[in-house]
């Protein structure tokens, strides 16, 4: 080759270099964080540049520039986190913002359990209108599809995604009524089941403590799992019984998966009352043994040894046959109102049971008490304040039972196969919402897990724990292109300091957002900057994979 061929390839390779660097311009670019991709592989250093909704490059971009710079130096940069279990479906409605979730790096609320909010008919718009609270809102929609559409349309900050809920299926068919559906009424249930699914839900839930999502019997779920396996979406269940009856409940779980072809979860896993806490492990080895024999059975949690629920799940199962109208009327009668104070049997007793939450406003001076403490003041047993209470206020009365144990809560965050939830709805701390009290999972289980749990207690890696919020439950749900930190998926994004994220809602003072999280974009759009809310509400409804779109 001569020397001018040379110099001819030099200047071509130097103009084509020149051309190959030449600046690529973004929405968005983050830099210098520590990247955390949601698969559980170890954090790498390098830039994530953002399009519109999408991630459009990941890795050394310091050729590139954007509209937009996040420096993330000293934070890590991770998938957004999806809440498995998520009861911000009325506070969404109130406020969109999702600001207790949002600001500990929630990107995606999964609601649903046992009750959904569609499909409705006008008897049970009716009964949801009557059991409104401090929250009042109108309802437009009939099915579950039209309510995600109508939340994403009013404007809220995270995605949103649902199950249906048995429980309100069974409304719709059957009102409270505790027997077998005729097979008229089954076709019908499973014919609404599989609108739900066509319109995007991600699959079947119920909450088998409650009426009437537990006068279910197994065959029923079963035949109404089969309509989700046939859409390839998820059974997920509040098991019949957390106590005693543990064993049973989760063999019920795996009989369903098995029999249906279906995943299965367990909502919030646990063993609740100290009698029952060394049920746990015979518990896990039931699931890991299903697992072994190829069933896909999950898990998911919260990060705290208190659940919640109503005071109204002490009285005697015939107690709140027919809905809480029925148990209303039941009080009022002598008769059954001595049984009903006769028969309540304590999981947890008295001391253990904190009021947080009443719809008659008289009554809310007793919040942050302990049912103890009331029934001391009012001289009167703990079984007829129990009673004394629900008549006076009207409704379930939401509480706190102190049941759990703070080491199997390590042991059940060390599976392989737990998400994480929140179990609460997503609030802010201000206005309307501190009519309540609440339980401090509102505002901090995922900071707790991020904080407490794996920075200062190292249970799991910062890696998996990651993995745990993002890809896992995004590959259980079947939701594409979310879950991970990859190319093309759409820029869910939550970027935050591992030194400072901690969650500071207490059980005393509970309406406390959690710190530590910088940063979040919901589909490509900040929400969160420097760690204040901006007012974007850009989230979307998130479908499952049985969603048909409709034609136009």
């Amino acid at each position: 080759m001569t020397r001018f061929k040379k110099l001819s390839y030099s200047l071509i390779s130097l103009v084509l270099l020149t051309a190959c660097s030449e600046t690529v311009e973004y929405d968005v670019i983050i830099r210098n964080g520590q990247l955390i991709d949601g698969t559980g592989n170890p954090a790498y250093a390098g830039d994530i540049a953002i399009n519109a909704d999408t991630i459009a490059a990941i890795g050394n971009l310091d050729n590139a520039e954007g509209r937009k710079v996040i420096n993330a130096k000293g934070m890590v940069v991770a998938p957004g986190f999806i809440n498995m279990l998520s009861w911000a479906n009325v506070s969404l409605l109130e406020d969109g913002r999702s600001q207790g979730d949002i600001r500990q790096g929630v990107t995606l609320e999964v609601m649903g359990e046992g009750h959904s909010m569609g499909p409705l008919n006008e008897r049970t718009k009716n009964e949801m209108r009557l059991s409104q609270q401090d929250i009042k809102y109108d309802i437009p929609w009939n099915s579950l599809g039209e309510y995600l559409e109508y939340l994403e349309e009013k404007g809220v900050s995270t995605n949103i995604a649902s199950f249906v809920g048995n429980g309100t299926l069974r409304e719709y068919v059957m009102g409270y009524e505790n027997r077998r559906p005729s097979s008229e009424e089954m076709e019908e249930m499973k014919s609404l089941l599989e609108q739900a699914m066509q319109e995007g839900a991600v699959g079947l839930s119920t909450s088998l403590i409650y009426a009437p999502s537990g006068h279910a019997d197994t065959e029923e779920i079963i035949e109404l799992a089969k309509v989700v396996s046939a859409y390839d979406g998820m059974y997920i269940s509040h098991i019949r019984s957390e106590e005693d009856k543990l064993l049973e409940a989760v063999d019920e779980v795996i009989q369903i998966a098995a029999a249906a072809d279906v995943p299965a979860e367990i909502y919030h896993f646990k063993a609740s009352g100290p009698e029952n806490w060394d049920l746990l492990d015979p518990a896990i080895a039931k699931i890991d043994s299903a697992r072994a024999a190829g069933l896909a059975i999950t898990t998911d949690m919260y990060m705290y040894n208190a659940s919640s629920t109503g005071l109204n799940i002490l009285l005697p199962d015939w107690a709140k046959e027919g809905g809480h109208a029925a148990t209303m009327e039941m009080i009022s009668q002598p008769k059954k109102r001595a049984a009903m104070i006769s028969e309540i049997d304590f999981h947890v007793p008295p001391e253990n049971i904190l009021l947080v939450g009443f719809k008659n406003k008289a009554l809310r001076d007793l919040i942050g008490k302990t049912l103890l403490e009331v029934a001391e003041e009012r001289n009167t047993s703990p079984e007829e304040t129990i009673v004394n209470l629900i008549q006076e206020d009207d409704s379930r009365i939401q509480v706190v039972y102190f049941s759990m144990d703070e080491a199997n809560i390590e042991k059940k965050l060390a599976l392989p196969y737990m998400s994480i939830c929140s179990d609460a709805g997503s609030y802010t701390n201000e206005g309307i919402f501190l009519e309540q009290s609440t339980h401090p999972r509102a505002y901090g289980s995922f900071a707790r897990l991020l904080g407490h749990y794996v920075r200062d207690r190292k249970v799991i890696p910062l890696e998996e724990a990651i993995h745990r919020l993002t890809g896992l439950p995004a590959s259980n749900l079947k939701i594409q292109q979310r879950g991970s930190l990859k190319e093309g998926y759409f820029a869910d994004i939550v970027i935050f300091d591992p030194a400072k994220i901690q969650d500071h809602a207490t059980f005393e003072k509970p309406h406390q957002y959690a710190s530590g999280v910088e940063y979040v974009l919901v589909n490509g759009t900040p929400v969160l900057e420097e760690g204040e809310h901006t007012g974007s509400t850009p989230g979307r409804v998130v479908r499952g994979p049985g969603y048909q779109k409709k034609e136009e």
